[in-house]
């Protein structure tokens, strides 16, 4: 096997990033830049003789792209995102008003704005975009039906789902997406979340309190 997945929680408040690499083909994915996770992706692009072509953004929080600016200029990586978050990404400044004075952001130039539905070619893996907002405007998932993976941001984590108490977000717009969206993959996808442990989508269905199947 050479397809490789590299869970790296970055950043202030420990938000995942999951870099995934061929080492067959000698390229990688990185979903979400949390601050700092250069310094984590570096090495293991290093060892694993990797080029980062792609950098997939599930939603443009803070948290989730403080980091790309490095990344991007460290690799040439592609950025892709929801055109419904452009605002935030390109002027971050919005967001640091509400943050710690430490923390400054630099602001994204999105490569590709994908959509609902849209396919994606990747590490010779085909990956659909399901938008599912209700945490945040922009919020995306990235699904691979042949690896049984899908990458959901902060749509929904194990046995929770993201804040909806945000501008232009909402519970009842959250708790469609996750129905629609989430809970009608197969339901032994494995979900990566934003941020804590991945689940699956019967594990949520089941038992999230929030959103039950």
């Amino acid at each position: 096997m050479s397809l490789y997945l590299h869970v790296l929680p970055a950043g202030p408040i420990e938000t995942n990033a999951y870099l995934l690499t061929d080492t067959a083909r000698g390229e990688a994915v990185l979903i979400d830049a949390p601050g700092e996770v250069w310094r984590d992706v570096k090495p293991i692009l290093q060892r694993e003789a990797c080029v980062l072509k792609e950098l997939w953004l599930t939603h443009g929080h803070w948290d989730h792209m403080q980091g790309v600016a490095e990344v991007v200029a460290a690799t040439g990586a592609k950025v892709s995102a929801h055109l419904d978050d452009k605002l935030m990404l390109e002027t971050p400044g919005i967001m640091e008003v509400f943050l710690p004075q430490s923390i400054r952001l630099t602001a994204v130039k999105t490569d590709r704005w994908v959509k609902q539905g849209d396919r994606v070619t990747a590490l010779g893996l085909e990956w659909e975009i399901r938008h599912v907002p209700g945490h945040c405007p922009g919020s995306v998932l990235f699904w691979c039906a042949a690896q049984g993976v899908a990458f959901s941001g902060d749509a929904i984590f194990r046995r929770s789902v993201g804040r909806t108490d945000f501008p232009n977000c909402g519970f009842p717009q959250l708790e469609k997406s996750i129905r629609t969206q989430i809970y009608t993959l197969p339901p032994e996808t494995i979900l990566y979340p934003g941020h804590g442990d991945a689940t699956t989508v019967a594990e949520e269905r089941a038992e999230n309190p929030h959103v039950r199947g």
